[in-house]
């Protein structure tokens, strides 16, 4: 069968339209649906950024009072592909949370997202959302290095500070009971920095928190020399950065950013600049460098 010029120019029009239309009403859609955290930060020009002052070496306060550290650097990066994509100049606000309220701050919108130590849990899911994963760590113990605290099985009759309402409370009081460790008394501190000064006064034994954080801890005292790690861990710590709930557009902007660094590589020298004099980036690391580094 032959067909006329006219109606396969029709024909090559109408297909051209069905191919065009659609590019138009997505852009169309997008622009009509932009809503939650994003409509906010658009319309607000600003974006604010929850960050801890005490927890090295992830998210602290700098010589210029200023927060820096892994997890900062990694929210900064965000907040860039969240400017590009609204097309509006961002300010950003910087926010500073606990370990007690910076579940609750994100839940009443005063941050927008946090950018911390926050261990991904499905209890904590319950109340708030989480990015891709930004970190994995464990649970263990700083102690002095003349003491003869050891190891985790060497905590039976010994104090131990923890911060309250953390998983670290929580999988420590797990190990624990599990493991048949007696007689441990944990003794409750607001922050990283009162955990390591009850270890100095001789308060305490040990301080348990996430090893990474006491290493940097340890580094950053007066004395590093006077502390010491246990042996072993005592938990799993994924880390994300918590967002608020039923917002998937927002959690699609960070992630995508989250994600878009893991595949470029250019997570590499971020890692490097934080975590570089512990030595290269460990199979852990990698590979959840590599599993969230999703692609488009």
């Amino acid at each position: 069968m032959k067909f006329g010029l006219n109606f396969r120019r029709m024909i090559f029009g109408v297909t051209a339209m069905l191919i065009v239309m659609p590019l138009f009403s997505v852009q169309s859609v997008e622009a009509q649906t932009l809503d939650g955290t994003l409509k906010k930060i658009k319309d607000s020009s600003t974006m604010n950024l929850g960050y801890l002052a005490d927890a090295p070496p992830f998210s602290f306060l700098g010589p210029d009072k200023k927060p820096t550290g892994y997890s900062v650097d990694l929210c900064t990066r965000i907040a860039s592909s969240i400017q590009k994509q609204l097309n509006v100049n961002l300010k950003l606000n910087w926010v500073v949370v606990t370990a007690e309220n910076r579940i609750s701050m994100v839940e009443q919108g005063k941050v927008d997202i946090e950018c911390g130590t926050t261990t991904t849990s499905l209890s904590r899911y319950e109340k708030v959302d989480f990015s891709l994963m930004t970190y994995v760590d464990g649970g263990t113990l700083l102690t002095l290095a003349n003491s003869p605290l050891r190891s985790l099985s060497d905590l039976s009759g010994k104090k131990v500070a923890v911060i309250t309402g953390t998983t670290t409370e929580t999988a420590l009081a797990k190990f624990l009971k599990e493991q048949f460790v007696t007689a441990v008394q944990l003794v409750p501190v607001k922050d990283h920095v009162e955990g390591r000064t009850a270890l100095e006064n001789g308060t305490v034994e040990a301080f348990a928190s996430d090893q990474a954080i006491l290493i940097a801890l340890a580094l950053t005292a007066k004395d590093p020399k006077r502390f010491a790690l246990a042996d072993g861990l005592f938990s799993y710590e994924p880390y994300a950065f918590m967002l608020r709930r039923n917002d998937p557009s927002f959690r699609l902007a960070v992630n995508r950013a989250i994600a878009a660094l893991y595949r470029s590589g250019e997570i590499l020298p971020i890692y490097d600049s934080w975590f570089g004099a512990l030595g290269k980036v460990g199979d852990a690391i990698e590979a959840m460098y590599m599993i969230n580094g999703l692609p488009e």
